[in-house]
């Protein structure tokens, strides 16, 4: 490979998954000039002797040949493993970059280590970004939903390379900037949560509040789905919370049954780490995936503009108003599938969260019971103030964890 001209990317990724690779090619399709540089400087004669082969990507052997490549204000975006790669990839950057030049790190690193990120490289002079990247292969290669947050002076000189690579709805890129330090990859992580949550307590409630059966009836149908091809640790937990007792009474009918969904965390999060969080953003950048229909979308942005501290669509008067004339239709659209065998996901789960957002009391008590069974992340108590602890097993200790490392 021959030497790379000094000062002829736009911007420069380190990393060849392919992730990374996907990435590099989306941003030479829009018309940027990339350069490409892995830990293992083989894997980048190889990208550009077969994937880039005919592109405007150039490679790099080094970071400090890579740092000379790039068009100032530099720009390096990491899609490398979260937690210590990250680490010391910046560590090696800072002392190449100057001040104003911009890390951005594209991976799914957990957004306190993108806060203390930030303020590192703030206090350096340069740029810090994390931003979340969801679509997987498919998408990096031809349109991911792309979640930037950080220091916001980094936002104008990434605003074209990220709208430009995004996935498009009606010609609008599902990318817009979040907010400051970790709110990036916070946005990512309530979308993976969204995404890949876990609903086996729903099973829990219908036993539980409509055919009446006791924790230990319930416990032992979970055992007994532990021997079949449903066997999981969280199925084992699950049986083992149902048994446990208190001074004869089952533990988990005292446990507060509270769980963040969605923007009511997203407005959580933003009221203690005091993010002005571009919620209308957050709406219209996952509208690539989302059930709601594109014509709400201008309603879901004018329902932030309107209250921007609204903890739900649902307490907006459009919403309201709309779902209420609805529902009932809805419901039998429901039913009727459920009787003829027809999947309904977005439909059924949509109402449920409707049902579930009206309800009294709900089943997230066993959420918060699972928690504390296999990480110590305590759960609050009916009436009490105050977190508490449990030692479910006997085996473990009174010490319980201040942060979440299921």
């Amino acid at each position: 490979m021959s030497p790379v001209p000094n000062n002829v990317a736009d911007i420069a990724v380190v990393g060849l998954a392919v992730m990374g690779q996907n990435l590099i090619l989306n941003m030479n399709d829009h018309g940027f000039v990339v350069c490409a540089f892995n830990r293992t400087v083989d894997k980048v004669d190889k990208f550009l002797e077969n994937e880039a082969k005919g592109t405007n990507i150039v490679g790099a052997h080094s970071l400090e040949e890579m740092v000379a490549s790039l068009k100032k204000p530099r720009r390096v975006m990491l899609m490398v493993q979260a937690g210590k790669a990250v680490d010391e990839f910046i560590h090696k950057l800072v002392d190449l970059l100057e001040s104003g030049d911009i890390i951005i790190d594209g991976g799914n690193s957990e957004y306190r280590d993108t806060q203390r990120r930030c303020k590192l490289l703030n206090e350096k002079g340069m740029l810090f970004v994390g931003s979340g990247v969801s679509g997987g292969e498919e998408g990096a290669r031809y349109g991911p939903s792309i979640m930037p947050g950080g220091s916001p002076g980094a936002w104008p000189h990434l605003k074209s390379i990220f709208l430009g690579i995004s996935a498009k709805v009606d010609g609008e890129p599902c990318c817009d900037w979040v907010g400051q330090d970790g709110s990036g990859h916070f946005v990512k992580m309530v979308h993976n949560g969204i995404e890949y949550g876990d609903m086996q307590f729903e099973a829990y409630d219908i036993m539980h509040n409509s055919l009446d059966m006791t924790a230990d009836e319930i416990g032992a149908v979970f055992d007994q789905w532990n021997k079949t091809e449903l066997d999981s640790f969280l199925i084992e937990i699950t049986a083992n919370i149902l048994k446990y007792k208190e001074n004869g009474e089952t533990l988990l009918y005292k446990i507060k049954d509270s769980a963040g969904q969605g923007f009511m965390l997203l407005s959580e999060a933003a009221k203690r780490f005091n993010w002005n969080l571009n919620y209308g953003g957050i709406a219209l950048m996952w509208r690539g995936g989302c059930i709601i229909r594109s014509k709400f979308l201008g309603n879901i942005k004018q329902a932030f503009e309107k209250n921007p501290k609204i903890q739900n669509l649902l307490l907006d008067d459009f919403f309201k108003s709309e779902i209420e004339k609805c529902q009932n239709s809805w419901r039998q659209t429901v039913s009727q599938g459920v009787l003829l065998g027809v999947p309904m996901p977005c439909f059924s789960t949509a109402l449920s969260f409707y049902d579930g957002y009206r309800s009294k009391t709900l089943p997230a008590n066993l959420i918060q019971a699972q928690r504390d069974y296999f990480g110590s992340h305590t759960y609050e108590l009916l009436g009490l103030e105050g977190f508490h602890h449990t030692n479910w097993t006997g085996r473990g200790g009174n010490v319980s964890s201040s942060t979440y490392n299921a």
